[in-house]
């Protein structure tokens, strides 16, 4: 492999682990030539929110401006950005759908737009692009059971290219081979499995989005227990969430509970290499609801966290069981 991609790799797996210490963790559980992969698409994910949330004096449609050029030359195969080369390369690699990452861009792009979500259907919305779609691009690498021949031969591609060169763009959807029987049944729970993973960050981290003025919360379920906008950002100003805020998110959790419960069955459905990883994933993001549950529901006293011992003995328990093995039951 060459030096710039190696480089871009080591890129994509610092910002994974710098911004995504749970998951992080569970992907030192995968094989090395599985878990670059996984940092890349990690690392496209989060350069692209960075650009949208970014901290300067920016405005919005300056910031939405620098996601579509960067959107476009990932496209086009652009290898100008240092992030680019191992995304491109992974996608090369595994045939990765253009309607995945097309998602995840427009959903990346409401939020530099929209600030609130009258209904869950609607927040379902913008999360089949943040999250659904993150759950199937990672699929074919989570499936695959052995090292794929072409990798080298991508590897030295990628490698001999000039940065101003473009390489191959990416397939459009419908234009890749037709995936087995087993990854389209594996598609959905993936899908659950990254719905499940977003409502849990939306649900914990309520406080931090205020302060960015926007809201992950259902408008209609801020009614159902009649809670305003401004009793959450008082409550969060105060540092202790109220009765009604208590029962709102209880309430969240739950729904959270059953996309965990449909992505479950997806599990044993990855290769054997790739099912301690999200199993521990699973588990540790899933405990999050448990640590929210403990402290009655109150996500703005402090931010919910899964102790590191915790966060330990997971992933031992999980590099330790058999692959096909049922995940536990959740315990809230």
């Amino acid at each position: 492999m060459g030096a710039s991609l190696s480089a871009s790799y080591e890129r994509c797996r610092a910002l994974h682990r710098r911004h995504g210490r749970t998951y992080y963790l569970a992907t030192l559980l995968l094989p090395r030539w599985k878990r670059r992969h996984v940092h890349a698409l990690y690392g496209f994910t989060r350069y692209a929110d960075e650009i949208v949330d970014a901290f300067d004096d920016s405005t919005p449609e300056r910031r939405a401006a620098r996601l579509r050029e960067w959107g476009d030359r990932f496209f086009s195969g652009d290898l100008d950005d240092p992030l680019l080369p191992a995304v491109l390369h992974t996608i090369e690699i595994f045939g990765l759908d253009r309607a995945d990452f097309e998602r995840f861009l427009r959903s990346m792009a409401m939020d530099l737009t929209v600030a609130e979500y009258q209904t869950y259907d609607d927040l379902l919305g913008y999360m089949e692009g943040s999250a659904a779609a993150i759950g199937t691009m990672m699929l074919p690498i989570l499936m695959a059971g052995d090292r794929p021949a072409r990798t080298q031969a991508a590897g030295d591609r990628l490698a001999g290219t000039r940065a101003r060169d473009r390489v191959t763009p990416m397939r459009a959807a419908g234009d890749r081979p037709a995936g087995t029987h087993a990854a389209e049944l594996a598609r959905e729970p993936a899908r659950q499995l990254g719905l499940a993973f977003q409502l849990t960050n939306f649900i914990r981290d309520v406080g931090e989005d205020l302060e960015r003025d926007r809201l992950y919360l259902p408008v209609e379920d801020l009614d159902r227990f009649g809670v305003t906008v401004s009793d959450l950002r008082a409550a969060h100003r105060a540092g202790a969430a109220t009765g009604p805020i208590r029962e709102l998110i209880e309430f969240e959790v739950a729904r959270a509970q059953r996309h965990y419960e449909l992505a479950v069955p997806g599990v044993a459905m990855l290769a054997p290499t790739s099912q301690a990883c999200i199993r521990t994933a699973l588990l540790l993001y899933r405990g999050i609801l448990d640590e929210i549950a403990a402290v009655g529901h109150d996500v703005l006293a402090k931010r919910a966290r899964v102790p590191l011992p915790r966060r330990l003995s997971v992933a031992a328990g999980s590099l330790l069981t058999p692959p096909g093995h049922p995940v536990p039951s959740a315990s809230v």
